[in-house]
């Protein structure tokens, strides 16, 4: 199979439909050949691990191992593949078993956010190839640890920021090289969503034959609880960075690559805070605006999760012809050009590009982009060639919502990053966030 082509449009809107309809996300024609397929394993069975496993079956690959701790994951995973795959996958519970199968090319690492750079890291240093989700690291420093696990393994690390491989984005990419927006001197990222309180409640009853230590692996020890297994890990700086990295690193990397993918900001601020849902049990905020300076613009990154009238792009959107009402859309990017404004979302949001009074001078309408994403990484694994959202590109968006949460965890203050030293000048607070504490059986080795 030939490896994937970064097909570039720039065409009126009378074209764009069949431009879109002929992708591999409608067509599914880009299948790996069966008598070379790819095996992968699923390590992380949750709902989202499924998914992408899902479509990597659809597109060729054979899902031969999954591993999860949860048996109830475990047996949701094989029932969701079955209807795409015959063969049943071989079931782990540890990792290192995955990790040592003769067979496996690749896996999908999908577990919750604490685990994904050290299962990476040992995933390539088994010599297998990876695809993990976003984000793909806890903080600063273990990102650097994957892009060293991947320089020296020569193993391919692909992130789950799936927007750098939408054909609808690489033609936002190239209507800005044409120059026409003018010189961009402010770019506005959202992640405004609706959000709603949390409450840990009653710890509940550990499921039998489940290994919390396991589960918490790097993070610091602590009960069993049922709502923090549960998704309420979300809500903690232990297990995640907040929701503006799980979710809103999709806007910022497809930001950072439609400007060029320029080297880290000289200075990050940040402002937030616990502001709407206030006495919850969270400790991540509910508003947070972070902006970073750069020598020739400054980006904002603005994220809430509280309002009940925002929405992300939905899918009746995503899969016709039609774009978002840009207002009130959660997970939309604006550049301000000298000459022209272009809107885009992302996972098939479609871009504007407009004047005064919002008359439309450009626009392209999306589709989600997991298909090519995945295609990408399959065709990559084969052909030894750098995925379209390597660990190295993927990098500056993870440092920079860290570096912004530093800033707010440390007072709503501003910090300036040297990435020579991977340190905060002149600030020992801020440098003490970097990296994380290990528990002991759990330390990233060198």
């Amino acid at each position: 199979m030939k490896s994937i082509k970064r097909r570039r449009f720039l065409t009126h809107t009378s074209s764009i439909a069949a431009i879109a309809l002929a992708h591999p996300m409608f067509t599914r024609q880009k299948a790996v050949a069966a008598n070379d397929r790819i095996n992968i394993g699923l390590l992380g069975c949750g709902g989202r691990g499924q998914y992408v496993a899902r479509g990597m079956v659809e597109l060729g690959a054979q899902l031969t191992y999954l591993c999860d701790l949860h048996n109830g994951r475990l047996d949701a995973a094989e029932q969701f593949i079955s209807s795409v795959q015959k063969e049943k996958p071989k079931r782990f519970k540890d990792m290192q078993e995955l990790f040592a199968a003769p067979d496996l090319d690749a896996v999908i690492i999908a577990t919750p956010d604490h685990w994904h750079a050290l299962a990476t890291v040992l995933a390539a240093r088994a010599g297998k190839d990876v695809y993990v989700e976003k984000p793909h690291a806890h903080n600063i420093w273990e990102s650097l640890q994957m892009i060293r696990a991947a320089q020296e393994t020569n193993q391919l690390i692909q992130v789950g920021t799936q927007n750098r491989s939408a054909p609808y984005n690489l033609a936002a990419l190239d209507y800005i090289k044409t120059g026409k927006l003018g010189e961009i001197g402010l770019v506005k990222v959202y992640n405004l969503q609706p959000g709603s309180p949390f409450h840990l409640g009653q710890s509940g009853a550990s499921p039998q034959d489940f290994d919390w230590d396991a589960w918490l692996g790097p993070a610091p020890s602590r009960p069993y609880h049922e709502q923090i297994f549960d998704g309420g890990w979300h809500k903690f700086w232990d297990f995640s960075a907040g929701d503006i990295v799980d979710d809103g690193i999709h806007q910022l990397d497809l930001a950072l690559m439609l400007m060029g993918d320029p080297d880290l900001p000289m200075s990050a601020s940040c402002t937030g805070g616990r502001y709407i849902h206030k006495n919850d049990d969270a400790e991540i905020p509910d508003v947070q605006i972070a902006t970073y300076e750069y020598k020739d613009y400054v980006l904002t990154f603005e994220f809430s999760f509280y309002p009940r009238f925002m929405r992300e792009t939905t899918g009746t959107i995503r899969r016709n012809d039609e774009l978002p009402y840009w207002t009130q859309n959660s997970t939309r990017i604006e550049l301000y050009g000298r000459e022209l404004m272009m809107t885009i979302g992302r996972h098939g949001g479609g871009w504007q590009v407009t004047t005064s009074g919002g008359r439309v001078v450009e626009q392209m309408y999306g589709r989600p982009p997991d298909y090519p994403h995945y295609t990408n990484f399959l065709e990559c694994v084969r052909e030894r060639k750098r995925p379209a959202a390597s660990i190295e590109l993927a990098h500056p968006a993870n440092a920079m919502i860290h570096m912004a949460n530093i800033a707010h965890r440390i007072g709503n203050t501003t910090v300036k990053y040297n990435p020579q030293k991977n340190e905060f000048s002149d600030n020992s607070d801020a440098n003490q966030l970097i990296k994380r504490q290990y528990r002991q059986g759990y330390e990233f080795t060198t």
